[in-house]
């Protein structure tokens, strides 16, 4: 009669903490209750309910099974599966079936290692290319610069040249023209 109650009782509140169940998250301890019966590990003459706190916010319960039921029913006992027993051809075959497996994943990895090797070489030769193409333009427009550097100085000291060469002749002109000025005053 109490147990009903308190079976009623939880299938009337949604809320509630349960104990001593195989879940970790908080839920109704109807769907406790009704997991409980499902399984056949509980009856309700095995299960008792007990209430912990009445709050505003809701209630907390705590189930708790008997331990009397669940020694009489036993634990639930875990079985191996049973082994066939193998044949010696059915080993051999087995460890060839291994062998061969191995050998293909041998296979695949040394293929994917050449491969692998192939592309660093393809890189390496590429890189090779690129850097002997960039020193062949740096060295060519370093030579147009030192050419162009070199024009550049010519034509300066030609100009230098030509001003000093005309500056020449002026001085020489100025230097004639006082010797004669000179000259012409002796006179």
């Amino acid at each position: 009669m109490i147990l009903e109650e308190n079976i009623q009782r939880l299938r009337e509140t949604e809320l509630g903490a349960v104990t001593d169940l195989p879940c970790r998250r908080r839920a109704s301890p109807l769907r406790h209750f009704d997991y409980l019966q499902s399984s056949k590990m509980a009856t309700p003459d095995d299960i008792q309910v007990k209430e912990l706190d009445k709050r505003a916010s809701g209630q907390a319960f705590e189930v708790i099974l008997n331990p009397s039921s669940q020694e009489a029913r036993g634990d639930f006992p875990l079985s191996t599966p049973k082994k066939k027993d193998l044949s010696l051809e059915e080993i051999q075959r087995k460890l060839e079936a291994a062998e061969e497996r191995r050998k293909t994943h041998e296979a695949e990895v040394l293929k994917h290692l050449a491969d692998k090797r192939e592309h660093e070489k393809e890189v390496q030769a590429k890189a090779m290319e690129e850097s002997s193409n960039f020193s062949k333009m740096a060295e060519e427009k370093l030579n147009q610069k030192m050419e162009a550097n070199k024009e550049n100085r010519t034509a300066r000291m030609q100009a230098m040249n030509d001003k000093f060469k005309e500056k020449d002749k002026k001085l020489e002109e100025v230097r004639r023209n006082k010797e004669n000025k000179d000259e012409e005053e002796e006179n």
